[in-house]
């Protein structure tokens, strides 16, 4: 069941991140030139994909021909230089409508960009638009399809961005994810979806839901594509508590190095393993068999065993204080699914909303301890394909636990269900670990593409 990633028919094929931006930088390639290209493609795919919130060719077209004067002015450029970005539509973007998926911020347009467009602009990339997400970035869907299959679900929050990326609207976009709002999208389309380390990308300007889990991560076609994207956007901001002055790990140079050793992984059955596709199961079946000794069966601790639970009540008790004034002001007009979570948010007790709040540590110390024994834990990223239908976004069942322990993960579109959908391999590794997950992220890739290494 390993995946085809000379596409499926009508999905664009999409070229890497690293060569645009190289070719870009030596002048070999004009950024109006490019963003013509995926204008295009948006115009052509729009109508049957519905990625885009907010998209004006004429506005990536001025920010185009502004950089490509730039560049032949030989000042320096930028890291990003005229690559386009899609932005999820509870980004703030300054004087363009950010709408967060819902009715009661119907135009309602920023005054000031969020901390990740300001370093989208100083490194000179093209924000090519908004992306769509679910109401509110939770589970009550928008209006996206799946570019593989038109009426299989492109899963959520995020679904907006992972789609525009997977149908080649755009090279890179920037998601958020509070449950698995990153991970399953990008699984469910068959991109690479990666969640940084909880904090290492500040939220200033960005729809809180649950501050606590809350977390930027990106999309591209390659783990090196979404290292040049997410190491562009580390840094340390006062308006976040999350972030911290750190050191920005150099994550597009480690998805580009060779590992000193070939890497072993720790294959993990995350708790809820009953629920998984028999697709799915039989696919790693194979995948573990295929590495051979550099994988191996690793069982999780029974502390794990109700670390979904505990997400839960942090995240609905967060939305629930954070989304009060949609649940005053929206009443019915709000989603079933948002407002059943805002209800349950308001009954956690303040016993269990702390105790729940304290289990990152318990559940870290265990998975230091597991992740010394191998290079990342090798795990699914979603239950199984995309499900059939609009109306569900899919479980993020199996990507809560890494974003409650604030873990780096990072998905690979290696495999294929019977149906042709993608199904992605996720990997996880240690807090502060994300350089090594890239480079151990980018080997499996090229593995998986009988790459030479």
């Amino acid at each position: 069941m390993a995946a085809d990633r000379s596409q499926s028919a009508g999905i664009a094929a999409s070229p890497s991140v690293t060569l645009l931006r190289d070719r870009l930088a030596s002048g070999a390639l004009d950024a109006l030139t490019l963003v013509d290209s995926y204008i295009a493609r948006i115009e052509a795919r729009e109508a049957e994909v519905g990625a885009w919130a907010w998209f004006d060719p004429e506005f990536a077209r001025a920010q185009a021909r502004n950089l490509d004067a730039y560049r032949r002015s030989g000042r320096p450029l930028g890291r990003l230089h005229g690559l386009p970005v899609a932005l999820k539509d509870v980004i703030d973007t300054a004087k363009i409508p950010t709408e967060n998926g819902c009715t009661r911020d119907a135009n309602r347009i920023p005054l000031r960009d969020a901390f990740v467009v300001e370093r989208l602009k100083k490194e000179g990339a093209i924000i090519m638009g908004k992306t769509v997400t679910t109401e509110l970035a939770f589970m009550h869907p928008g209006k996206t399809a799946n570019p593989h299959n038109l009426a299989h679900t492109p899963g959520g929050s995020s679904q907006g961005s992972a789609a525009a990326v997977a149908d080649g609207m755009v090279p890179l976009a920037i998601g958020t994810q509070t449950g698995g709002s990153i991970i399953r999208p990008a699984s469910f389309c068959g991109v690479t979806g990666y969640k940084p380390t909880y904090g290492a990308i500040p939220r200033r300007g960005i729809l809180a839901q649950s501050p606590t889990l809350d977390t930027v991560g990106v999309f591209a076609s390659d783990p090196a594509g979404a290292a040049l994207l997410a190491e562009i956007l580390f840094g340390d901001d006062p308006e976040d508590s999350a972030t911290a002055p750190l050191p920005t790990p150099a994550l597009h140079t480690a998805a580009l190095s060779k590992p000193p050793i070939a890497p072993v992984f720790g294959f993990v059955k995350p708790p809820s393993w009953d629920t998984a596709d028999q697709q799915m199961r039989s696919a790693f079946d194979e995948l573990v068999d295929a590495l051979g000794d550099q994988a191996f069966e690793m069982p999780l601790p029974a502390i794990f065993d109700d670390a979904a639970e505990q997400r839960k009540k942090i995240n609905f008790a967060e939305m629930a204080y954070h989304y009060y004034p949609y649940a005053r002001d929206m009443g019915d007009s709000l989603g079933q699914v948002t407002r059943d979570a805002i209800v349950e948010g308001n009954a956690v007790p303040a016993r269990d909303y702390l105790s729940a709040c304290d289990m990152p540590k318990l559940l870290n110390a265990a998975l230091d301890e597991m992740l010394t024994r191998c290079d990342a834990i090798l795990c699914p990223a979603a239950t199984g394909p995309a499900p059939n239908g609009l109306e569900t976004t899919g479980d993020p069942i199996f990507n809560g636990l890494w974003t409650l322990c604030g873990t780096p993960c990072i998905t690979l579109p290696l495999l294929t269900s019977e149906e042709g959908l993608p199904m992605g391999v996720q990997l996880v590794a240690a807090r502060d670990n994300d350089a090594r997950l890239m480079r151990t992220a980018q080997w499996l890739f090229n593995w998986a593409d009988g790459v030479e290494q």
